[in-house]
């Protein structure tokens, strides 16, 4: 795999964590007391590196 794609699934990855993290922080579920204001900061980020690591993953080729 190339190194691209890899750290663009690294990217996904975290962008997903960002957003549930987010979404749990706004929701004030699972233990995580974040303000409604503060929640949004790590759901911000991880938009950005969920879109970021697709395009990423999306734009590098596969060379055989």
């Amino acid at each position: 795999m190339n190194q691209k794609r890899t750290f663009g699934s690294i990217l996904t990855i975290l962008g997903i964590v960002g957003i549930i993290y987010g979404a749990l922080g706004f929701l004030h579920m699972a233990g995580v007391s974040l303000s409604k204001v503060n929640s949004i900061v790590p759901f911000a980020v991880g938009l950005i590196f969920f879109f970021a690591g697709i395009n990423l993953v999306k734009a590098t080729g596969d060379r055989a």
